[in-house]
């Protein structure tokens, strides 16, 4: 076992910022005691979990910073397709998010999609959501086995994690590579839904919840899915 994983945990206060529905600016501070899920992974972890992705059909590009990530992200989107950003602190943290907004070299299925009626069109939004060209999101775990686990209250970018999307592409920092399964199941539980939680609350008036939990063991389309791995703490 890794020996990130044994270390004792420290109270740390981290203040995390975020933004409501009415552009207002919020900081939230949140008090946790899990310091072994914001160390950076060692160069070994990261050779280990790579070849693990790479056996199981996902390809990996690691990076030093989120800037080269984030130019190696919009190279792999091809002109002209639908692209889906699923909500993700890690892409907004880089500039993704805004760039896919307003690119001209491709579509944004959300700019789409909030033009659209979110009663009358609904099943027309779920539809592009779950099906687009290109999915550009994140994860919160990844195993050394090459096990990839996505958690959603909603389930909104599962769909299209698990075949709906023709191309996945998933930034990822390499805190949030893990020893176990179960590794992955106690970061997200104790470690990831407390800080979404408190950034919904914010966001939505409700917190989070885990409500739909999608773990992706292999991709067996060949060139599907792309892990950008990234050496920087982004997101949670």
């Amino acid at each position: 076992m890794h020996q990130r994983r044994h270390q004792q945990p420290s109270i740390r206060f981290i203040s995390r910022w975020t933004q409501d529905k009415k552009g207002k600016i919020i900081a939230m501070t949140t008090n946790f005691a899990h310091s072994e899920f914001t160390q950076l992974a060692s160069e070994q972890q990261i050779e280990k979990t790579v070849q693990a992705l790479q056996a199981h059909g996902i390809r990996v590009v690691v990076c030093e910073t989120g800037e080269e990530a984030r130019m190696c992200v919009l190279d792999l989107i091809p002109d002209g397709a639908a692209v889906y950003d699923s909500p993700s602190r890690t892409l907004e943290v880089i500039g993704v998010s805004e760039q896919i907004e307003h690119a001209t070299h491709f579509q944004s299925v959300r700019a789409q999609a909030s033009t659209l009626d979110h009663v009358t069109q609904r099943n027309e939004i779920r539809k592009r959501v779950t099906a687009p060209d290109v999915l550009v999101g994140s994860v919160q775990a990844v195993t050394e086995q090459g096990e990839v686990l996505i958690a959603s209250a909603s389930g909104g970018q599962l769909s299209a994690a698990a075949c709906g999307a023709s191309l996945v592409i998933w930034v990822v920092g390499t805190h949030k590579l893990v020893g176990t399964l179960s590794d992955g199941l106690r970061r997200i539980r104790d470690y990831c839904l407390p800080l979404e939680s408190e950034r919904a609350q914010h966001v939505y008036g409700q917190p989070s919840a885990i409500n739909k939990l999608l773990t992706i063991n292999a991709e067996h389309e060949p060139g599907r899915i792309t892990m950008v791995l990234v050496k920087q703490q982004l997101g949670f």
